[in-house]
């Protein structure tokens, strides 16, 4: 009985991580450009935390996950480890804060286009989004120089 209950527990918990993306979207980057920044929304419908805990995309040598640190004066960009999604919550990446850092990207990302992108969760697995590239100012989702935050 003892067994039948942790095979059931174990069945059930993807069920509990539902993850969905909002908006994802990165700036166009200029020739030469080695590195570019993504941002979206995390929602998680489910009823246990979640983090988001690696990406990957065909664009990038690597995903890593980044955060901005005040030190003093000064900001600083620092990798993560993971980014905690609430139970029935959501995360925001978005310019200035937390995000997802394309490094050694292969080529210019041009505004317009669509870049696949692997996201792995803890929980829910490994969820594809598809980021929309704005244009290479662009401070939110609808591609321009929006400078609403």
């Amino acid at each position: 009985m003892k067994r039948l209950f942790c095979l059931l527990a174990l069945a059930a918990s993807p069920a509990l991580a539902q993850v969905g993306i909002e908006q994802p979207w990165m700036r166009a980057t200029a020739p030469g450009a080695k590195v570019a920044g993504g941002f979206m929304t995390v929602h998680n419908m489910g009823q246990v935390p979640d983090r988001l805990v690696a990406a990957s995309s065909p664009v990038a040598e690597d995903v890593e996950l980044h955060t901005h640190i005040k030190q003093g004066s000064t900001m600083k960009m620092r990798q993560v480890p993971s980014f905690d999604v609430p139970a029935n919550g959501r995360f925001v990446l978005k310019p200035g804060g937390a995000h997802l850092m394309f490094i050694n990207i292969t080529r210019p990302l041009k505004q317009g286009e669509k870049i696949p992108v692997i996201l792995e969760f803890e929980k829910a697995g490994k969820v594809t989004a598809e980021y929309a590239v704005g244009g290479l100012g662009a401070m939110g989702p609808g591609g321009g120089h929006d400078m609403k935050h």
